[in-house]
């Protein structure tokens, strides 16, 4: 790490101590309490407490990978990835939250690779993009891009495809218990759903991705949050 790099990261430590209260881990000192687990993706353009205005200590169980994948592979099998393994299993949430986000890497390196274009990547970048390969095959075979979609739209419709996939995943899965609730939003600040930068748009809840039915999940002020581009 640079030198500069190292240099901002102790001063916006130090301004963070300055603006933490002294009770801000009350009741948190020995064990943490969240109702809902999110992953979302790397990206730095991706706030993970930001996106949902989070800020008490507690609150949000996080995971922040590259992909936003809520899924990883033990001796070749799909699993629940850690975080949400241990927040439904020892941390009994209540949600599991899959956010994608429009213009993905992830998404774009493994539409590259189904469409032949793919390049080189280290090896656990590559992992990570091979578990992405399958659902964009899938999703060409489903329809949702063809050889006359634009590439960025190709993208983004395969964004929203992948975060669908992951929640009916989870909700099949033997890890996550029937009575967690798991939902799929994709973050936009690509204003591909809408003009509002940053919007989080809701595309999936337990599987359920028809917009009238998901309407009907969230208050009446947020049905313009339920948008698809598939």
């Amino acid at each position: 790490m640079s030198s500069t790099g190292l240099d901002r990261l102790l001063e916006g430590n130090e301004r963070h101590v300055r603006d933490t209260p002294p009770d801000r881990f009350s009741g948190l000192r020995e064990a943490q309490y969240p109702d809902i687990v999110t992953v979302s993706c790397s990206d730095s353009r991706v706030p993970a407490e930001g996106a949902w205005d989070v800020a008490a200590a507690g609150e949000l169980f996080t995971s922040v990978n590259v992909g936003n994948q809520a899924w990883t592979d033990v001796d070749d099998e799909l699993v629940a990835n850690d975080a949400v393994g241990y927040a439904v299993e020892s941390l009994g949430v209540d949600d599991v939250v899959v956010l994608g986000h429009t213009g993905c890497g992830a998404v774009t390196a493994a539409y590259d690779a189904v469409n032949g274009e793919g390049g080189d990547a280290l090896p656990g970048v590559q992992q990570a993009i091979s578990r992405l390969v399958p659902v964009v095959e899938d999703a060409r075979e489903e329809g949702a891009y063809d050889e006359e979609t634009a590439a960025g739209e190709a993208v983004n419709r395969l964004v929203e495809y992948a975060v669908r996939v992951q929640v009916r995943f989870l909700v099949e899965s033997d890890d996550v218990p029937d009575d967690v609730t798991v939902s799929g939003f994709v973050y936009d600040f690509q204003r591909a759903y809408g003009d509002d930068d940053g919007a989080a748009y809701l595309v999936s809840v337990d599987g359920e991705t028809d917009g009238d039915a998901l309407r009907e999940r969230v208050p009446d002020e947020y049905g313009d949050r339920v948008r698809s581009l598939l």
